[in-house]
């Protein structure tokens, strides 16, 4: 009997509980609509990986207010690998992937799996090649020494968006002061 009773007790505890969280749930205010998601500042991982990276590095600038960075990262010893991750205004995302990898590699991890159409856009008087993909679709430019690749659940009209709005800045070289003269 006491067997019974410790069952049917642990019913009736987890019975309480769940009515109390319930009624906690519906008086604490909570808003649906709100974004939880910080945005990154990439500046100073911009700066570093503008100084380390053998390729111009690339950054949107004059991107409308709506646009969110979401994640950044330069990884020098997994081929000078650069990552900038956006929320778009829609909420899709979008990535500039850049590195001096092989193309063969790079380009169907960043994409994930995303195949070459045969198909390119102009983007500021640059031709990109589109690749479409089971989960991400992507604008794809190969220069001499590195890949930009700017990708994401984003339409390609956003992708192409974002791939306008890349500049890059030459690197900032550190300065120390002149030596003193000697003697």
């Amino acid at each position: 009997m006491r067997g019974k009773q410790t069952v049917r007790d642990m019913v009736l505890s987890m019975v309480v509980i769940g009515a109390v969280v319930g009624v906690i749930y519906l008086f604490i205010p909570h808003d649906e609509q709100s974004d939880r998601m910080k945005p990154v500042n990439y500046e100073l991982e911009l700066v570093t990986a503008q100084r380390a990276a053998p390729y111009p590095v690339l950054a949107p600038k004059g991107l409308p207010g709506e646009w969110k960075p979401t994640s950044v990262s330069y990884q020098g010893l997994k081929g000078d690998a650069w990552h900038l991750g956006f929320l778009d205004p829609d909420r899709e995302y979008v990535a500039v992937e850049q590195s001096t990898r092989p193309v063969g590699k790079f380009i169907p991890e960043v994409t994930h799996q995303a195949r070459n159409t045969g198909e390119t856009r102009q983007v500021r008087n640059a031709a990109w090649q589109i690749w479409e993909g089971p989960k991400y679709d992507a604008l794809v430019r190969v220069d001499k020494g590195s890949t930009t690749v700017v990708t994401g659940t984003a339409p390609i009209a956003r992708l192409a968006e974002m791939a306008a709005a890349l500049e890059s800045a030459p690197a900032a070289k550190p300065s120390f002061p002149a030596p003193a003269p000697k003697a």
